[in-house]
């Protein structure tokens, strides 16, 4: 049976059919899922730093991170904004290029450790020397030689996307513009938006895109999180991304789920992340599925995994059982990451030849 058979058979299971499926996998079947070589596009450098690796250094720094954290250690927060307010409280303690060299092994080793061979990391020069060209470069450098070292010991693969944050406005974002102009190349590869999606409109950052788009930069920007299917759109027509962090209400419009398999847009699912929010109740409820099967180009990644209890390998486990699917879908999940990811072809070659089955 092909996967095109495959992928017929699912649709047109019900639930109790499909809930035999999923039951139907053994525990070898689900491990040997989990160890797949996995290829995540969407992974904020500070929100995977672990909570140990956080508390130690404010430890180091006599920084006082109450509220922080959880009396179990972890990353405590109550909402998405909530979220954010924590994110950027944790990352206070990162004051030096040094800081963030140890910071991008911490989260290198983890991400490898979870079987992934090629990641795309969020980095946003707000936090990493505070928005100056000057010091931007010399955080880069400790970053990249970080994942240089890392590679060699790990095989892991690093690339980095520069992501101005929304809610610190579109003039700030200008200026993180200019930043990923001055450094885009082999290693800086992107340009993107995150941050809190009530706060203006993409049109806001047209500017920072087209200056990134013009130095070279390939394009994406989180959308359809929270601010409904119309932030996708508006994410297309008015910063013209080639993909799309999370964008999962696009589901609650057809006509734009049509328009991104027509045009090939790439999604960012973080399905842990989703459920953790609350976007979604649980994952049962996700439309991930959905649009993989109306031939939305979806890949998977953590976000922020440490904040949502996740990994890739809980991502993989928990997808499997809860949608049935085998290593065949999550063949085609890894292959639709390597081919969206925005490095240059020679690392796009060697990272396909590592997903390739025996």
């Amino acid at each position: 049976m092909d996967e095109e058979q495959l992928d017929r058979m699912r649709r047109g299971m019900d639930e109790e059919q499909l809930d035999r499926m999923r039951r139907g996998m053994d525990e070898e079947q689900l491990d040997s899922i989990m160890r797949l070589p996995k290829v995540e596009l969407h992974l904020h450098h500070e929100g995977a730093a672990p909570p140990g690796f956080i508390r130690g250094l404010a430890k180091e720094k006599s920084v006082n991170l109450s509220g922080v954290f959880k009396a179990d250690g972890s990353y405590a927060f109550r909402d998405f904004v909530h979220f954010l307010s924590v994110y950027e409280a944790a990352t206070s303690v990162l004051k030096t290029p040094g800081d963030y060299a140890r910071l991008t092994k911490a989260v290198l080793e983890e991400s490898a450790a979870n079987d992934v061979i090629y990641s795309e990391t969020f980095l946003s020069p707000d936090f990493c020397g505070g928005g100056d060209v000057g010091a931007w470069r010399e955080y880069l450098h400790a970053i990249r030689e970080a994942a240089i070292e890392t590679e060699r010991d790990t095989g892991i693969i690093l690339r980095g996307i520069v992501t101005c944050i929304r809610h610190f406005g579109p003039d700030q974002a200008k200026a993180t513009a200019l930043c990923a102009a001055e450094t885009a190349g082999d290693w800086i590869v992107g340009f993107g938006i995150a941050g809190d999606e009530s706060r203006g409109k993409p049109r806001d950052f047209a500017y920072s895109f087209d200056l990134a788009r013009e130095a070279g930069l390939r394009l994406t920007a989180h959308a359809g999180e929270w601010s409904g299917a119309g932030s996708v759109r508006e994410a297309l027509d008015d910063l013209k991304v080639e993909r799309i962090g999370h964008g999962v209400h696009a589901i609650n419009d057809l006509a734009l789920v049509d328009r991104l398999v027509e045009n090939q847009i790439t999604l960012e699912i973080c399905p842990g992340s989703n459920v953790a929010l609350n976007v979604y109740p649980n994952l049962a409820a996700h439309p991930i599925e959905k649009l993989r099967q109306r031939g939305v180009k979806v890949t998977v990644s953590t976000d922020d995994p440490p904040f949502f209890h996740t990994t890739m390998r809980d991502e993989y486990l928990n997808l499997a059982r809860s949608f049935g699917w085998d290593e065949t879908v999550f063949a085609e999940i890894n292959d639709n990451a390597a081919r969206a990811a925005f490095c240059d072809e020679d690392t796009r070659s060697r990272v396909l030849k590592r997903l390739e089955r025996p």
